[in-house]
C-alpha cells in the first residue's frame, strides 16, 4: 500500500509539473521564454525554448513510466476462484441463510 500512495504522489506531482510546464510555452516559439529577452540574458530565448520541450518530453516520459509501474503496486485483495463448482460453492458458504421472521402471538 505504501508503494502505491508513493507512486500516486509521484504521478501528481509530475502531472502538476507538466501543466505548468506546458503553460509557460507558447506554440509559436514565444511564451514566457521570450518575455525575458533583454541584453542581460543568461539563456538565449532559444535555449530557454529547447529547455522547456526537452522538460516537457522528459516529464510525458515520466508520467507515463509511471502510471505503467502503478498496475504493479496497486493493492489487490482477490481470491482466484478457478472453476465454475468452486465458484458456486464459494456463494453458498457465503450467503446466509434465509429465516422466517415469526410475529408473537397477540394477546
Amino acid at each position: 500500500m505504501g508503494a502505491y500512495i508513493l507512486v500516486s504522489v509521484l504521478i501528481l506531482i509530475a502531472c502538476v509539473l507538466l501543466s505548468l510546464v506546458v503553460l509557460v510555452q507558447n506554440s509559436k516559439g514565444g511564451g514566457l521564454a521570450s518575455n525575458f529577452a533583454s541584453s542581460n540574458q543568461f539563456m538565449g530565448v532559444r535555449k530557454t525554448a529547447d529547455f522547456l520541450e526537452k522538460t516537457t518530453w522528459t516529464l510525458a516520459i515520466i508520467l507515463l513510466a509511471l502510471s505503467l509501474f502503478s498496475i504493479f503496486v496497486i493493492p489487490r485483495n482477490v481470491t482466484r476462484v478457478s472453476t465454475d463448482t468452486e465458484l458456486r460453492e464459494l456463494i453458498n458458504e457465503q450467503a446466509a441463510p434465509v429465516q422466517d421472521f415469526q410475529a408473537p402471538p397477540a394477546e
